[in-house]
């Protein structure tokens, strides 16, 4: 059975997890998501086209494994840094092909003169990272990464080192809500700003400059410009849940923002990712019958940390989560670094979803 490499064949690229990943609680980006997310001439990310590239591997012809190679030139500034990246890294429990893939992203790391190879990162810190490491079975969530097994023993394999764990978490509404006591209300002064659709853009700016300040001093993050979060957050204004998600203001100023949205994934696999006539149609179902809300990421203005306002912001979507009929609420990554945050999900009852780490190597 012959086993080859391609560079940059897209189609490929897109439709390795759908050969290798049946039965299974992976689904895939929107087609057209994907394909903008990883063209350096569409993504703001990237500065030049030799900052990423595509590669995949075939079995007889038929694609089997898939990942990017790339560079993330502002956080290899900002930290001081020569380091390369993959990304999308999903393979048939084929060895050789992992193998093929992985030295193909060394080599084109080594050409540029960079020193460490890491991922999964899809494409930041700041969106889907990681491999797989425990909970294979979970339903996971939208914006949240699923890896088989076998994926982090390929990486091991090939001289990946594990770092750098994380978890996801879910609630169960009901069962927080019999212990959740009494309705939390604003510090004096703090109102929650109106999220419609006149105030969507502005909210929206204000919560990325939250994210902004609240995550500075997370190991691996860098600020995200407003053209990045614009980009990656494109159809975010026409799905986040305006129920749920938050913007908390003092004196007109933005302090804390929590963003949610429905959980998308149902509806993606059944269109298997694709943009098609009946995608409207799978949409309004999934929004008629869906129970599962996503929580994308929280913060608060470093000077109001510890002035309950992380909890206030949890309580008030929880709350307004199972008025609107949603009865499980999960999370994105956490790091067990952040200990901060990992309070909170212990806080209110959530429940580990996932494992998850990164994979390094020296080159």
């Amino acid at each position: 059975m012959t086993l080859t490499l391609r560079e940059d064949d897209f189609e490929a690229f897109f439709q390795v997890p759908f050969n290798v990943y049946d039965g299974t609680p992976y689904v895939s980006p929107l087609k057209s998501d994907l394909k903008r997310f990883v063209s350096a001439a569409a993504n703001p990310l990237f500065d030049s086209s030799d900052q990423i590239t595509l590669y995949t591997a075939h079995r007889d012809g038929r694609p089997i494994g898939r990942l990017t190679a790339h560079i993330h030139a502002a956080s290899n500034a900002l930290h001081d840094q020569k380091a390369a990246y993959f990304g999308y890294f999903d393979c048939a429990n084929d060895p050789e092909a992992a193998t093929l893939l992985l030295k193909a992203a060394e080599g084109w790391a080594r050409a540029r003169g960079l020193t460490s190879l890491t991922g999964n990162f899809n494409l930041t810190a700041m969106q889907m990272i990681g491999v797989q490491t425990g909970g294979f079975e979970a339903q996971v969530f939208s914006d949240c990464m699923w890896s088989p097994p076998h994926a982090a023993l390929q990486l091991k394999a090939n001289g990946f080192s594990q770092i750098f764990p994380m978890s996801t978490y879910e609630t169960d509404l009901p069962t927080w809500h019999t212990h959740a006591g009494p309705e939390r209300h604003p510090p004096e002064g703090v109102t929650f700003a109106p999220i419609t659709r006149q105030t969507l853009s502005a909210r929206l700016e204000e919560a990325r400059q939250i994210l902004n300040i609240s995550f500075a001093d997370n190991p691996m993050f860098v600020p995200v410009s407003k053209e990045e979060y614009d980009f990656q957050a494109k159809d975010l204004k026409w799905v986040m849940d305006k129920r749920l998600s938050a913007v908390l203001h003092h004196e007109g100023q933005a302090i804390g923002a929590l963003i949610c949205i429905p959980d998308l994934n149902p509806p993606l696999k059944r269109m298997k990712s694709r943009l098609g006539p009946l995608a409207p149609w799978h949409y309004l179902r999934h929004r008629m019958t869906n129970d599962r809300a996503v929580v994308i990421y929280y913060g608060v203005r470093p000077d109001w940390r510890g002035k309950g306002l992380t909890p206030l912001m949890i309580d008030r979507i929880s709350r307004a989560a199972l008025k609107a009929g949603y009865k499980t609420v999960g999370g994105t990554w956490i790091a067990d670094v952040n200990e901060a945050s990992l309070r909170q999900p212990e806080k209110i009852g959530a429940t580990r979803l996932q494992r998850l780490h990164l994979f390094r190597k020296a080159l």
